[in-house]
């Protein structure tokens, strides 16, 4: 059931991303970015729940650079 509820809240995410400018892609790396970061310091300190969450987040990372990729080239094609 929660995975049926991830691939939902990804698909939202996806759809969502799509729709924000190339700027707003931008903030919001830096903010996934950021929120990585201080999961890391809490899995160094031992707070168990942080690895899946870390996961997540660098999927998103990766799901944001991808759409700010395709912008940029369909963007040097016109």
């Amino acid at each position: 059931m929660a995975e049926k509820r991830r691939a939902v809240a990804i698909k939202e995410l996806k759809e969502k991303l799509r729709e924000e400018t190339i700027e707003e892609l931008g903030s919001k790396e830096q903010e996934l970015r950021d929120q990585l970061f201080r999961l890391k310091f809490q899995l160094a300190s031992g707070q168990s729940d942080t690895l899946r969450k870390i996961r997540e987040l660098k999927k998103d990372i990766a799901r944001v650079k991808t759409i700010r990729r395709e912008r940029t080239e369909r963007a040097a094609k016109l």
